[in-house]
């Protein structure tokens, strides 16, 4: 069973009042946690997963289709992700910017990322700062 990080609801709300578009992208079936998104849903513009995108998050082609749902391009757009490789080393292959969700601080010295948040809020609020200085 998947349960939301506590910050999601206050962070996305946050999204929102700044008129950002928002999307879930994941491999994982809808079905698993849909229940999960309850809370937010009003906060979520587009969700993307595996079986809408036809593969996995690992393949290009699921940002492409999620940036045309959203109807924005590679360079207006920001994602948020813990994993180094696909949530940031792939979005920005494709002109994504990506902020890389370091709730641990692991992250130590460079990063590909455009920036690094301890938290979604973080990450949030980081967001246009990514977009106007990269």
């Amino acid at each position: 069973m998947f349960e939301l990080y506590p910050d999601a609801s206050k962070a996305l709300a946050n999204a929102k009042e700044h008129q950002f578009k928002t999307a879930v992208v994941t491999t994982i079936a809808r079905f698993k946690f849909e229940n999960a998104l309850l809370p937010v849903r009003r906060y979520i513009d587009v969700v993307m997963d595996g079986y809408e995108a036809g593969c996995e998050k690992t393949n290009p082609k699921m940002y492409k289709k999620t940036l045309e749902a959203l109807k924005v391009a590679p360079s207006e757009a920001v994602m948020i992700g813990d994993d180094l490789e696909i949530d940031v080393m792939l979005p920005k292959k494709l002109g994504i910017h990506a902020i890389l969700l370091d709730r641990e601080g692991k992250t130590q010295g460079s990063t590909p990322a455009d920036a690094i948040a301890k938290d979604l809020n973080e990450a949030i609020e980081k967001i246009e700062v990514v977009a106007l200085t990269t």
